[in-house]
């Protein structure tokens, strides 16, 4: 099978390492062991994993965490709950289940390119929906309407969408869900930044594995959960997709790690002091972001609404690699550049690290566009 190379991933790669403050980050600033079992009142944590086998586990997932994880949905149950590697295991297995040579899949761009870059690589009719300011990075209604043709197979969208933080509430979700009903496809969206919402006390949209009979979620504990280390993820979705997904997910996770799942147990049963903490900061440091780009001339954006990502214009001679580079090199600040998304003209920037790392950070930025603009005069 040949595919693309991916570019976020070979970028974050290529120079996470390198950079002395890291403004490309998307989780929501990492917890730490010791914080999370503080936030859980777990004084001696050898006291539950001492006693612990370290077998294959549950192949499913512990019936404890599918429940937990069924518990952030309206309507799901432990079955309609699998857990996989990541988000990214998540995304690759419902692709792989569903999507077969010729079939023509609806995907959203900019997102994470694991939707349009996998069925295109099993050869599928890959249709793209560019996402714009003029719909302020929502999917255009009715150029969607005009791609799902009947017999789409599946329309993949990510809510709240990396990289421009844009928002579909329930009732716009359920408008794509009426266009994927008339057409009989699959809808996936990937709900990996869900929770990061910048309004609302659970800061939690509605989720399409809850509104349609054909929606599938995927998420984990990595962006607004702060445990990306764990590499536990899930997806939730009718039974029978699931079963199907288990067809394919026996050839290459067989179960995630024992301790992992555990961890992410903790770590859900204790969600509310989580998502508070990320609240705090997502919220915080938005508005520190949001009053940097009010007052640089070279920078516009739409206002992300959710998420942990925001996509900035940039009004400079420049491509987006090069300027990401010569940032790297000159300030030690990391950004990402829209090309890796596809979505040349653009940068993205993570904001949800420290407040210290974010606010040093765009100070540095703002040198470097004084500079570069006199350089471009």
């Amino acid at each position: 099978m040949k595919i693309r190379k991916f570019g976020v991933e070979i970028w974050m790669n290529k120079y996470e390492t390198q950079c002395e403050l890291n403004l490309a980050e998307t989780c929501v600033e990492s917890l730490t062991v010791a914080e999370l079992l503080d936030m859980a009142g777990i004084n001696d944590i050898a006291q539950q994993l001492h006693p612990l086998k370290l077998t294959y586990g549950e192949i499913e997932g512990s019936v404890r965490l599918r429940n937990l994880v069924a518990d952030l949905y309206e309507k799901q149950k432990m079955e309609n709950v699998v857990t996989t590697h990541g988000a990214i295991g998540a995304n690759a297995l419902v692709h792989q289940t569903l999507v077969e040579r010729g079939d023509r899949v609806v995907s959203v761009l900019p997102t994470y390119q694991q939707h349009y870059s996998i069925p295109e690589s099993i050869g599928a009719d890959t249709q793209i929906l560019k996402l714009t300011e003029k719909t302020r990075f929502l999917p255009d209604l009715e150029e969607l309407k005009t791609m799902a043709t009947p017999g789409t197979k599946l329309i993949a969208i990510n809510n709240p969408n990396n990289p421009t933080g844009s928002l579909m509430d329930r009732a716009y979700l359920e408008k794509i869900v009426e266009i994927a009903r008339d057409c009989g496809a699959w809808i996936l969206c990937d709900e990996v930044y869900r929770g990061t919402d910048q309004e609302g006390e659970l800061g939690m949209t509605a989720s399409i594995a809850d509104l349609y009979e054909k929606g599938i979620s995927t998420g984990s504990m990595s962006k607004t959960y702060s445990l990306a280390g764990l590499r536990l993820g899930w997806i939730a979705g009718p039974v029978e997709l699931i079963h199907a997904v288990s067809v394919h997910r026996d050839y290459n996770t067989i179960s995630v790690g024992m301790l992992d799942d555990h961890f992410a147990a903790i770590a859900l049963e204790n969600k509310h002091k989580i998502l508070k903490r990320s609240h705090e900061i997502t919220r915080t440091n938005l508005a520190i972001l949001s009053e940097w780009v009010d007052a640089e001339p070279l920078i516009s954006w739409i206002k992300p609404k959710s998420g942990t990502t925001a996509l900035l214009k940039y009004d400079l001679p420049i491509s987006s690699e090069e300027f990401c580079i010569r940032l790297l090199e000159k300030t030690g600040v990391m950004f990402t550049p829209g090309s890796a998304m596809d979505m040349e003209g653009y940068l993205r920037i993570g904001y949800t690290n420290g407040e210290a790392v974010l606010r040093e950070g765009l100070k540095r930025v703002s040198a470097f566009l004084r500079e570069a603009a006199s350089l471009a005069a």
